[in-house]
């Protein structure tokens, strides 16, 4: 068995000296045929080997009956037979010593359980050999620079891809065909496009490595259905980022419908959303909600740079039309962007070019503009110098279309590119194509729509912030731990004392057996304190009476420890009681609630929000990949809609924010450690109290992992 660096071996896809086509066919409308046309008619430069059990010549070319009568070992196989025949082609290939296969044939999981079969027998192989296999049922794979087409994709028949630096990978064939016509259409020049299909060995988290790690390659869309491997995916966005590459997701399957056709479609278990977004944004990677933001978004980090990206999340809006401007600054607010005040200076210098401008922000420049050529570049640059402003809209609905106008507006962005070199400028503009190239070569991405224009602009801010924080590595709370003692998962009491153990903040507390020993634990603990029922066979305490807050002396200590035994008799006759919880009482503070759970891909989550009811109402909560360090957990709280509460909000005390992200790392840290034996934790409430006083998980519940599955073929 040969393990495979993720998104090694690749190579022979994108650039091969020789391609061998298994099912080669002199009908250019089958699948065998069409990747001969296509090699022939572009202009691959490397041999091609038609492969045919007839042999004699398919489509001008010398047909071979089977591999062994090639001259040489190809280095990539395309493979376009009856799925019966694939798995005999496969292991041929093998055999010869072919680097890479694609399998275009369909009939394999997507068809049950024999199909899956065969499926698995294709991915032996490669496991065993070390040979890269894309596919089955995929639409292959296209290197721009080389001309190497594994691809019968209908995108390619009328004009091949202009080389550039953008690369496509889709789990979806039609998706990652479709991303290819758009992006020729928009303008985008393209490296390598791969599609992964059923991923019997090859999967997205291979494509994306393959693109992090490809010098031609600047940017990388992807279109995503599901992941199989959580780990390698993390481990694919991190080349990304560390090569400095930004990653553009589109990720399918978002609703509930959605993800169970995405499971359906692709064999794979599907995952939660949020999950995914948590993932995604931990590896830095852009998410989009639509293929028409894919291509917006790719391109215009194609053009920008990473030099032009801000950190931050302010924009200055500039159009000739009061109500365009007003309709940029909704769309900019729908979108998470601040239209700051511009500084007075900025507003005078403006209003003494254009007196009856609008001059704070959106910046209104009024007509004059179309009558007073000049004023756009003096506009443009008092703004430009304005630092209350991270990046600038620039609005126009038809300038570019008049040649009058158009020289000017060139002009104008040519002098503030060349004056501010570093400052992010999108263009929100209709143009006509040739005057598009001169403004994406400037560096201004050029986006037609009013609300693309402002959720492009957002895109990028977003990555740039992305980037700015950097990536963190807290790989040193990985190492799992020996399971834990099936009694951890019992009560609560048993669950707040591992998690005590690993760093968790409880109160002072004590198990007694009757109302001597409770009353020996008062004197102890001191009050007010705090009554719990314990019992592995009441989960909700509450719902039984098995909660008393409030205890400030001994008479009713007394009094409330024997009414709690008879209302817990009462109310739950056949539950084994093991004890009674004394504990010092919490006062005041915010209430989070903090968890994690057990993602079936990506591995354990850790998760805050506000306490109590109103996680389930307001789904206020951040999510993140667990461990994570302080600096995370910080940025988890900051994210939540609540963090006022804990921010001193109306004149309230600021909270321990240190020691709520401290409890944080430690519980995700337990989770990854925990990993195989616990499911799910919940804490429920964390007590954050006033800075400096610390925070106390007052409530825990401990869900074991179920007992492993066999795996399933």
């Amino acid at each position: 068995m040969q393990a495979v660096e993720v998104g090694r071996g690749l190579d022979a896809l994108f650039k091969p000296r020789s391609i061998a086509i298994f099912g080669a066919s002199d009908d250019v409308s089958k699948i065998g045929g069409r990747p001969l046309q296509f090699l022939q008619k572009y202009g691959y430069a490397g041999c091609i080997y038609p492969i045919n059990r007839k042999a004699g010549r398919v489509q001008s070319l010398t047909a071979y009956a089977n591999l062994a009568d090639l001259p040489e070992a190809p280095e990539l196989a395309v493979v376009a037979v009856p799925p019966a025949g694939v798995l005999e082609a496969v292991q041929a290939c093998a055999q010869r010593g072919v680097k890479a296969v694609v399998i275009l044939s369909a009939g394999f999981s997507e068809m049950g359980e024999e199909g899956s079969r065969l499926q698995m027998q294709i991915g032996d192989v490669a496991r065993a050999t070390g040979m890269r296999i894309v596919g089955p049922n995929c639409l292959g794979a296209v290197g721009v620079p080389d001309r190497s087409i594994a691809t019968f994709s209908v995108a390619l028949e009328g004009a091949f891809p202009d080389t550039g630096t953008v690369g496509i990978v889709s789990q979806s064939g039609n998706l990652g065909s479709f991303t290819l016509r758009l992006a020729g259409e928009r303008g985008l020049g393209i490296s390598r496009m791969l599609t992964t299909g059923n991923e019997c060995d090859v999967d997205i988290a291979d494509a994306v490595a393959s693109l992090a790690v490809d010098p031609g390659t600047s940017v990388i869309l992807c279109c995503m259905e599901t992941c199989r491997d959580g780990a390698k995916l993390r481990q694919a966005m991190a080349l990304a980022r560390e090569a400095g590459k930004p990653l553009v997701v589109l990720k399918v399957g978002v609703s509930e419908a959605g993800s169970e056709a995405a499971a359906s479609h692709t064999g794979a278990l599907a995952c939660s959303d949020a999950v995914f977004d948590a993932v995604l944004r931990e590896g830095g990677a852009v998410r989009v909600p639509s293929i028409e933001q894919l291509l917006e978004v790719g391109h215009a980090l194609s053009v920008v740079g990473p030099a032009r990206l801000p950190t931050g999340h302010r924009v200055a809006v500039l159009t000739a039309s009061g109500g365009f401007g007003v309709l940029l600054a909704d769309a900019a607010s729908a979108q998470g962007l601040a239209l700051p005040k511009l500084r007075a200076e900025t507003q005078q210098r403006i209003l003494s070019i254009v007196p009856f401008a609008a001059p704070s922000n959106p910046v209104d420049m009024t007509a004059q503009v179309s009558s007073r050529p000049e004023v756009l570049a003096q506009v443009l640059d008092a703004v430009a110098r304005d630092d209350s402003c991270d990046a600038l809209i620039l609005q126009s609905a038809s300038a570019f279309h008049v040649p009058r106008l158009r020289d000017v507006y060139l002009g104008a962005l040519a002098q503030v590119r060349k004056d501010h070199p570093s400052r992010l400028i999108v263009l929100c503009a209709r143009a006509p194509q040739d005057v598009r190239v001169q403004l994406t070569a400037m560096g201004f991405p050029v986006v037609e729509g009013i609300d693309a224009a402002c959720a492009t602009l957002s895109a990028l801010m977003r990555h740039g912030a992305g980037r700015a924080i950097g990536a963190s590595s807290p790989t040193a709370a990985a190492i799992e731990c020996a399971p834990l003692a099936p009694e951890a998962f019992t009560t609560e009491a048993s669950a707040k004392g591992v998690l005590a153990e690993a760093g968790l903040p409880v109160p002072l507390e004590v198990i007694v057996g009757s109302r001597d020993e409770a009353l020996a634990a008062g004197r102890r603990l001191s009050f007010p304190l705090v009554l719990k029922i314990v019992s592995p066979d009441i989960p909700h305490k509450t719902e039984v009476g098995g909660v008393f807050v409030g205890v400030r002396s001994e008479a009713q200590l007394a009094e409330e420890y024997d009414s709690l035994l008879a209302r817990v008799a009462q109310n739950a006759p056949q539950a084994r009681i093991t004890g009674v919880l004394v504990a010092q009482m919490v006062q005041g503070g915010v209430e989070l609630i903090l968890g994690t759970t057990k993602d079936p891909v990506f591995g354990p989550m850790v998760m805050v929000g506000l306490g109590g009811i109103f996680a389930e109402i307001l789904k206020d909560v951040a999510l993140q990949p667990a461990p994570v360090d302080e600096a995370q957990a910080t940025a988890m709280l900051r994210s939540l809609k609540a963090f006022p509460l804990l921010d001193g909000a109306r004149g309230r005390p600021k909270a321990d924010l240190q020691a709520a992200a401290q409890a944080i790392v430690a519980l995700s840290r337990f989770a990854v450690r925990h990993a195989q034996s616990v499911a799910e934790i919940d804490i429920n409430p964390l007590v954050v109290l006033d800075q400096g006083r610390g925070a106390y998980a007052l409530d825990a519940l401990l869900v074991p992992a179920p007992p492993a599955e066999k795996a399933k073929p």
